[in-house]
């Protein structure tokens, strides 16, 4: 359950998680002109670096070296203090309370697939450590009670720095606080929990009683992190049969599981959403039908893939890529494109036509590499076919001229 004060900041996170892009505040305020270097053409405000983030991330790992001004883009939204905001405009002066840890940690995550962007990711890792609640915890926005999203979404980012989460903790109230695995923890239910809710991860807990209630896009969110991975997600070797279940003694085992322990939980648990819910999960928001939930759907793939179950997450993939016209919006949508491209890739799914989709919505990438490395053996045997020709052209003139020379030799008529 959400309070009244997180409403605005828990709607904000679960549009860019999700794909789309929130209301303008005002009706009448004109959007923002999309700026050079950025992929897609919607409205950046509220997802611009979001977006950004996963689609350089995907290129690169589609073997794409995308263009200087769409990583120069990125990199410029940073600002002094190590943070990203979810957008900046041109000319526009870093607002520390407009930085955010989501689009912190997928920006972080970028520039390290991308290599050679050390400095950037280094002040990233240091800002992300700056606003670590003492409960070991990251909020949308520093400041407020933290979540399972943007705890997980920080993890991820952890990982990809190569920076220990059981070493990062702030301290607080005289001592140390929590680490990030403890803030992890805090979100998923446990022991306690009925039979076919263990496992599962609540975007907060409730604020009055503080129990835990299941939260499809909180649990596949921060599963990735529970797994140990984050963005891009490598295949896994392993092809277990099914993901073990939460082992619980009666009466003895402990409500907060084990670091150990939470990948396998939460794979399990979100198998079983996924089986249920024909290959997918469901979107359900107060006052709206319930509907298909796209994005949470692929970072439960990219969880179990990384957690080694990757045929648990065969179906999931398949149902995605029957459906992907309609989440992209025929490719048009950055963000969601950029996502269904990291899941495909994770599954050593063809992804030729995603990723030109996506290159598409962005600058002209720069040459690729295999494009360059053919090149100069292409004119090298072109100009060898030139040569060959040549010689074989004087030989035959030569042959002629002494074929000739002889023959005027023995009739001196000719």
């Amino acid at each position: 359950m959400l309070t009244a004060a997180r409403l605005g900041a828990a709607a904000l996170s679960a549009a860019l998680l999700t794909g789309l892009a929130a209301a303008p505040a005002l009706a009448d305020a004109a959007p923002p002109t999309v700026p050079d270097g950025l992929y897609g053409k919607s409205d950046p405000t509220y997802d611009g670096v979001w977006r950004q983030s996963l689609a350089l991330t995907a290129l690169t790992t589609a073997k794409i070296t995308p263009a200087d001004s769409a990583v120069g883009w990125l990199t410029g939204q940073q600002c002094e203090d190590g943070g990203w905001p979810s957008y900046r405009a041109p000319g526009a002066a870093c607002d520390a309370k407009s930085e955010d840890s989501n689009a912190t940690a997928v920006a972080i995550q970028a520039l390290v697939a991308l290599g050679g962007h050390q400095p950037a990711v280094d002040k990233g890792v240091q800002w992300l450590k700056a606003n670590q609640n003492t409960d070991g915890s990251w909020a949308y926005n520093p400041g407020s009670p933290g979540d399972a999203n943007s705890t997980g979404l920080v993890v991820n980012a952890l990982f990809a720095a190569r920076t220990d989460p059981a070493g990062v903790a702030r301290p607080g109230n005289g001592g140390a606080g929590k680490n990030a695995f403890d803030g992890l923890a805090r979100f998923q239910l446990g022991c306690t929990a009925p039979a076919d809710q263990r496992g599962a991860f609540a975007y907060q807990p409730d604020p009055a009683a503080g129990t835990l209630a299941p939260n499809t896009l909180a649990s596949a969110q921060a599963a990735l992190a529970a797994a140990g991975g984050h963005l891009p997600v490598a295949g896994s070797v392993r092809a277990d049969a099914t993901a073990k279940p939460l082992a619980c003694a009666d009466g003895s085992a402990p409500a907060t599981i084990p670091h150990a322990e939470a990948g396998e939980a939460v794979s399990a648990y979100l198998s079983t959403q996924l089986e249920a819910g024909g290959d997918h999960l469901t979107l359900t928001t107060p006052g709206a039908d319930p509907k298909p939930d796209y994005t949470a759907t692929a970072w439960a793939a990219l969880a179990l893939t990384q957690s080694g179950h990757p045929d648990q997450a065969t179906a999931a993939v398949g149902w995605l890529e029957g459906q992907g016209a309609t989440w992209t919006k025929n490719g048009t949508d950055a963000g969601a494109t950029a996502t269904l491209l990291l899941v495909s890739q994770a599954a050593h799914h063809e992804d030729a036509a995603l990723t030109g989709q996506l290159t598409a919505l962005g600058p002209a990438p720069k040459a690729n590499a295999a494009a360059a490395d053919t090149a100069p053996a292409q004119k090298k045997d072109e100009g060898f076919g030139k040569l060959w020709l040549i010689v074989v052209g004087a030989l035959i003139g030569i042959g002629g001229g002494l074929l000739l020379s002889l023959q005027r030799k023995r009739n001196p008529n000719l």
